[in-house]
């Protein structure tokens, strides 16, 4: 997938803790969900589909994978 970041307007969890532990991710991509690690805003970014991405935050949510 090659989609064109050049315009895009990251944002971080409001939970970030400013310690280095985040992820931002980019809006208005339709259909996709592209993410990066905050420590390192130039590196790669990963594509996640928009329900993928969205089932990942609920179980964050629900604690389905534990303490984080």
């Amino acid at each position: 997938m090659q989609v064109d970041l050049t315009s895009a307007k990251w944002r971080k969890s409001t939970h970030s803790n400013g310690q280095g532990g985040c992820i931002e991710v980019a809006d208005g991509f339709p259909g996709t969900m592209p993410v990066r690690d905050s420590k390192d805003p130039h590196g790669p970014s990963l594509f996640f589909t928009a329900a993928g991405f969205s089932a990942f935050v609920q179980n964050v949510k629900n604690g389905s994978f534990g303490a984080i």
